[in-house]
């Protein structure tokens, strides 16, 4: 322990410049936050850091809503293997095919409905790449539009519950997940509402970057088999989003109660679509510990960060810092915002979100902000992170199943207009924060 007074201002910048510092070595973030934490907790707290360390990591680890997230994950997995999302696509891409742009209004439409499905991004954007990008591009579809549609409806899986993101910031923020999933809902769907609007008008400008399938395709189904396919394709989602999220908002089950039952239905239905098998199982539950395992680091490291970082006066600083900020609490809210898209450009979603929702959180308190409100506003803002360079996780899952035409450039010149759109629906939920608000507070007995 270093025998000398040093301030806690000082203390926090030397903190989080070793761990910027440290995030560009390219060495795990979980390592990085954890040795952080304990090089500082030994040099200006001594052996009292040992203590600190066990409890906070202790807690972390037994949290029992964080047991959600694995579930979550299987579900998610298994569901895309399922081919319930191949069948509704499908259907749809018959439906809306007639209008200008319809198929890629149709992929928004079944990424939403897949993503009130899973909680993760990476099922969505490759399903929805391998099924509906070649459609769009056999048909004449501008590339960046086909594309940029692909990574924003798929990353709407991380904000429309049951989303891993809530399932792992309410903890941390100690807010209900089941309110965050019920104020998650309709910005989830506005953002759905802007992507489609936008796709929509600008076909409609424009009709040579989204035409119109040739009227011989439309006529496969009639009007009335239409109609029939489309409720029969959508049942099967809509009985996991009840029995998931149904449960969880009619107070019967807990969220993690409701993630194991999801991820048995999701099971029952690629049992039902015969896609269930030896490698199906092995794929899923491989891709589900791998997720789990970093997400479990990340806890412990960014727990071991955040509990040296508050006991020196980083907090405090931090929340001197930022509520002085020009504007009053929206000029502090605006840089709350700015910070969180720079993180989501330059690193991990799991690992920033671990810093930056106890550093906000209670900064958030301080000014007044409604908690739950907030929390949704940082969610919505994080879907910025997946579609922004260099760190854009849609963009390179979609690259890795695109067809050999389609260049990152492509991807990334499509997907602008989307971070736009999102801009926009944070806006919408700030002038209108009722938009948020209005489902928590109507349901009664959400856990």
């Amino acid at each position: 322990m270093l025998d000398v007074d040093v301030s806690p201002a000082v203390i926090a910048i030397l903190m989080l410049a070793t761990l910027v510092v440290g995030i560009f070595s390219g060495f795990p973030l979980g390592f990085i936050l954890a040795g952080t934490g304990f090089i500082f907790g030994i040099l200006f707290m001594g052996d009292r850091v040992y203590g600190l360390l066990i409890a906070k990591s202790g807690h972390l680890l037994l949290n029992y809503i964080l047991l959600a997230a694995p579930l979550f994950v299987f579900m998610g997995n298994m569901l895309g293997h399922s081919g319930v999302t191949e069948k509704l696509f499908g259907t749809m891409h018959i439906i809306m095919g007639g209008l200008r742009g319809g198929l890629a209004m149709a992929t928004i439409f079944v990424a939403t409905i897949f993503a009130a499905c899973t909680g993760v991004i990476a099922a969505s954007v490759t399903t929805m790449g391998i099924l509906a990008l070649p459609p769009m591009l056999k048909r004449g579809y501008d590339k960046a539009l086909a594309c940029g549609t692909v990574c924003a409806g798929g990353t709407l899986g991380i904000l429309i519950p049951p989303s891993i993101m809530i399932v792992i910031y309410g903890p941390m923020a100690g807010i209900s997940v089941g309110q965050l999933f019920a104020g998650a809902f309709v910005p989830g769907f506005i953002l759905s509402g802007l992507y489609m609007a936008y796709i929509g008008i600008r076909c409609w400008l424009k009709p040579e970057l989204g035409p119109s399938l040739p009227i011989e395709e439309r006529r496969v189904l009639t009007t009335m088999q239409k109609i029939t396919a489309m409720s029969t394709q959508l049942i099967p989602p809509l009985i996991l989003i009840l029995g998931v999220l149904g449960s969880i908002f009619a107070g019967i089950a807990t969220p993690t109660e409701a993630s194991g039952a999801g991820a048995f239905i999701a099971t029952m239905l690629a049992i039902a679509y015969r896609r269930f098998n030896m490698t199906v199982l092995k794929d899923t539950l491989y891709g589900t510990l791998y997720i789990t395992g970093f997400l479990m680091l990340l806890t412990v490291g960014a727990g071991v960060f955040t509990s040296v970082f508050t006991y020196l006066g980083g907090s405090e600083f931090a929340t001197a810092v930022l509520t002085a900020v020009p504007g009053g609490k929206w000029g502090s809210f605006a840089v709350m915002m700015f910070i969180i898209f720079i993180f989501g450009m330059l690193i991990e979603w799991i690992g920033s979100i671990f810093i930056v929702v106890p550093l906000f959180t209670p900064i958030a308190a301080e000014l007044g902000f409604d908690p739950v409100w907030f929390a949704i506003a940082v969610c919505v803002m994080y879907q910025t992170g997946f579609l922004s360079p260099p760190n854009a996780h849609a963009i390179f899952y979609l690259k890795g199943v695109a067809p050999p035409e389609v260049t990152v450039g492509d991807i990334i010149k499509g997907v602008w207009p989307f971070i736009g759109l999102i801009i926009i629906g944070l806006a919408l939920i700030t002038i209108f924060p009722r938009l948020v608000l209005w489902l928590p507070d109507l349901i009664i007995g959400i856990r």
